[in-house]
């Protein structure tokens, strides 16, 4: 008993030094009597699990070593010294109830980390002994643990390097924390998340533009509507009786035609109102036995114009030639080549 012990030196007044260690202590009462000379305190090698204000406030040196405490909370502002190597401790104790401490050892806990901070609160600590322990390897305390070791701490970590080895996560299990290198993906990962969704939204963005600018979209709704009517084999079959115009007339507006007695689909007499003109172009084709192109400089340099002859290129390749063939009609001389040029330049501003 704990209580018997203290009972049995009070009248010690010399005494300093008093070494219980490796008895069955259980428990710890919560009051003690202890001569006000002593100042060395050995109770390691015990049961013990939790403490109380039994110990004197005199101790300048307290080991209580490999006991089973979970936690060490006591004012001690005389300590100096103070190990607690082979408990169960989860975390470092205050270091604000020990304004004189000096050393401590605290090796084979549970302890996950510390940190500056958790340092800082010892204002005069020396000498750390905080290896072998559990060590959750996170950023701030492989960064802070590395920078101990280098000296760039006030504290000098006493067990060395090696004694402070990663337990988690799984894959750095077994590295030596002082050596360890973690990338800016792991240390940084919402600053990294947040520059790439920003990079990848621009590149999104710069595509689009450039499709625009291509007419790619344009292009692409044309094959996906060319498509559809590919695959519609009902609407191919009952075609010829669909048919309402002899020709469908690709023209400009500059060079309109109307000759007769042919029934020709003109756009801006029977294209329909509201509709996307894309939709227009294909129904007028479809419900058209020819496709007549007005060739022409206007021609030429209209964009619709160009895309409906791309339409019939497709169904030329569709191999129904026959009944949809197209009928070129050159209005007059084209300059090919000051087109080209002219496309190019357009093209670069």
């Amino acid at each position: 008993s704990l209580s018997t012990v203290s009972r049995l030196v009070t009248n010690l007044s010399k005494l300093t030094h008093l070494d219980v260690s490796r008895n069955g202590f259980i428990s710890m009462p919560g009051g003690c009597s202890w001569p006000s000379t002593l100042r060395y305190l050995n109770i390691s090698w015990a049961k013990l699990t939790t403490i109380s204000p039994c110990l004197p406030e005199t101790l300048e040196v307290l080991d209580l070593s490999n006991n089973d405490l979970k936690a060490f909370i006591l004012i001690l502002p005389s300590l100096r010294e103070l190990h607690l190597s082979g408990n169960k401790i989860l975390s470092l104790p205050p270091g604000w109830m020990f304004p004189n401490l000096q050393t401590l050892t605290i090796q084979s806990n549970t302890l996950n980390m510390f940190t500056r901070s958790d340092l800082q609160a010892y204002r005069r600590l020396q000498d750390l002994w905080a290896g072998q322990n559990k060590f959750v390897c996170s950023c701030d305390f492989v960064y802070f643990l590395q920078s101990a070791i280098k000296g760039g701490e006030d504290v000098h970590l006493s067990d060395g390097e090696d004694a402070y080895v990663c337990d988690s996560p799984l894959y750095l299990q077994g590295e030596p924390a002082g050596r360890v290198r973690l990338s800016v993906v792991v240390c940084r990962r919402v600053l990294f998340v947040s520059v790439s969704c920003v990079v990848a939204l621009i590149i999104g963005v710069l595509v689009c533009v450039l499709l625009w600018r291509l007419h790619a979209f344009w292009y692409l709704r044309m094959m996906w509507a060319w498509l559809k009517a590919k695959r519609s084999s009902r609407r191919r079959q009952r075609r010829e009786e669909l048919l309402s115009y002899d020709a469908f007339v690709s023209e400009n507006d500059g060079d309109s035609l109307n000759p007769r007695p042919l029934t020709l689909c003109l756009h801006k007499r029977d294209f329909l109102p509201g509709h996307w003109i894309v939709d227009n172009i294909m129904s007028a084709m479809e419900r058209s036995r020819r496709t007549v192109f007005i060739l022409s400089e206007n021609f030429v340099q209209s964009e619709w114009c160009r895309y409906e002859l791309d339409f019939s290129h497709f169904q030329l390749f569709d191999g129904e030639t026959g009944s949809n063939a197209a009928i070129l009609i050159l209005l007059e001389p084209l300059k090919v080549r000051n087109a080209l040029r002219d496309e190019e330049e357009e093209e670069e501003g």
